[in-house]
């Protein structure tokens, strides 16, 4: 299905403090997803990877809905032209391979590809009565963004298949619970904690913040012992790789940031000190 009005189904905005959004703007068919949507959603997390200006990337949607999931009038076109070499136009293959932090502010319903979609987000704030909803089962459709093996590994598998195999929605206030959402805001707040998120990690050494989300999403896919052994080897790299000048420069923000603070606290923060 096109899109007659010409209206962008896809919107991206950079701020000038780092955030960028992606938007989903299909609201009269509830951010409904076709092939050409994919293809911009994919493009627009690797342009923004690249950009230097931005920090860290918040997608959402307008509307009722966050996403309602692939559009089945045009299902066809959608999955057989879902190959697993296609990684340049898959959206989810492409959040996965983002640098950049990514906040996933999600209100209304996330169904199926808008799960998939939520799921490849590194932290998620959900507007309360939210629902993330998969219809693999319900419809017959094969899951290939990774819900089938990454719900378990968030809530266990014996909630997962409830959900998948039952189609039962999850509720925002239920994802919180098990660990899949982070934050659950009315509707009115749910950009500005998203913001509030973003504001956070951006004011944190940016170099140390891409790192740091790459061996945790890279040490998720191992066993502990692995895992283990990846952060060992990444440390070991980093500090290798460092200067006497910088870690002068990390000696001297340090001793900033403790100056700065009040007289009575600076014996007894921890904060300043690894």
């Amino acid at each position: 299905m096109g899109n007659p009005s010409g209206e962008k189904l896809i919107l991206v905005d950079k701020e000038q403090n780092g955030i960028a959004f992606i938007t989903i703007n299909r609201p009269k068919s509830l951010n409904s997803l076709t092939r050409s949507m994919m293809n911009d959603i994919a493009k627009a997390f690797k342009a923004l990877d690249s950009d230097d200006s931005v920090k860290v990337i918040i997608i959402t949607g307008s509307g009722r809905a966050f996403c309602s999931g692939v559009d089945l009038t045009a299902a066809e076109d959608v999955f057989k032209g879902d190959e697993v070499k296609d990684v340049e136009t898959d959206p989810v293959a492409q959040m996965e391979r983002c640098r950049k932090p990514i906040i996933g502010a999600i209100s209304g319903f996330a169904v199926t590809a808008g799960f998939e979609i939520s799921l490849a987000c590194d932290i998620i704030v959900a507007a309360k009565g939210t629902k993330f909803v998969d219809t693999h089962a319900r419809f017959g459709i094969f899951p290939s963004w990774g819900l089938s093996q990454k719900l378990a590994r968030v809530i266990g598998p014996n909630k997962a298949r409830e959900v998948s195999l039952a189609a039962v929605p999850l509720t925002a206030e239920q994802g919180e619970k098990w660990g899949l959402v982070n934050h659950v805001v009315e509707g009115s707040e749910l950009l500005k904690k998203a913001r509030e998120v973003a504001g956070a990690i951006i004011k944190n050494n940016q170099d140390m913040v891409l790192r740091y989300k790459k061996v945790i999403n890279d040490g998720f896919k191992l066993d502990l012992g692995h895992a283990l052994s990846l952060e060992k080897e990444r440390a070991h790299e980093y500090y290798n790789g460092m200067t006497k000048e910088q870690f002068k420069k990390m000696q001297e923000f340090i001793a900033g940031r403790s100056s700065n603070k009040p007289s009575k606290l600076r014996k007894r923060d921890p904060i300043d000190h690894v």
